[in-house]
């Protein structure tokens, strides 16, 4: 029979390492969390509950870009033309975009925070424009009565005022000339036509073609 205290150290050996190997398991196994439950959620339940539907609608659907707007500034401004500005401009916005108003614009006349909208004219009138009927030349009463004699008096016409001797007041009276305006055609003497008012600013072509019977150079 053979000896079994020999192996005895082996057995022993054995037997701690079995041992530490299954207390080890049972820790492991005792460590690991629980498995979490899995919830399937049925599509009606989902259309139902707040917080998925904010989850379903969190993607924001893209929108447009406004086009700009298209606005034709006219009147009493440095540059009219048709100019193309962002969504929400307003009225202000166009005349700075015309490079601003004239000397004479009546900007009380107008609502300068008006909302553009595309294609819309913008008209600036003058101070003169706002303020009433232009006052009407005096006029030769023996000629409304057809008499060919000239008549006496104050209310007389003499003719058209001369540009480079008119007084302030005279110039005052031509249609569509306020008191800024007729002063920057004193500044601009002398003038050799009549013609030569479109260098005066805030005069164009159609502001003379108003006010050309009424004048002349002698």
């Amino acid at each position: 029979m053979p000896d079994l205290r020999s192996h005895l150290p082996a057995i022993i050996g054995t037997s701690f390492f079995w041992l530490a190997l299954f207390v080890a398991y049972a820790l492991f196994v005792v460590r690991q969390p629980a498995p979490q439950p899995i919830e399937i959620i049925p599509p009606e339940a989902q259309t139902a509950d707040p917080a998925c539907s904010e989850t379903l609608l969190s993607d924001p659907t893209p929108t447009a870009t406004p086009a700009p707007l298209r606005v034709y500034v006219s009147g009493a401004v440095q540059k009219p033309g048709v100019y193309r500005l962002p969504p929400d401009s307003l009225v202000v916005d166009a005349i700075d975009a015309a490079g601003g108003e004239l000397d004479d614009a009546d900007l009380v006349a107008i609502n300068l925070a008006h909302p553009l909208s595309d294609g819309e004219q913008i008209y600036v009138p003058t101070q003169e424009e706002t303020s009433g009927p232009p006052p009407t030349t005096r006029t030769d009463s023996a000629s409304l009565a057809g008499s060919s004699s000239p008549a006496n008096g104050d209310d007389a016409l003499a003719g058209p005022i001369d540009l480079n001797t008119a007084t302030q007041e005279e110039l005052e009276s031509l249609p569509g000339i306020g008191p800024a305006m007729a002063q920057r055609i004193i500044e601009g003497r002398p003038y050799s036509s009549v013609d030569d008012l479109l260098r005066v600013k805030g005069i164009g072509e159609a502001k003379l073609a108003k006010i050309r019977p009424y004048v002349e150079v002698r």
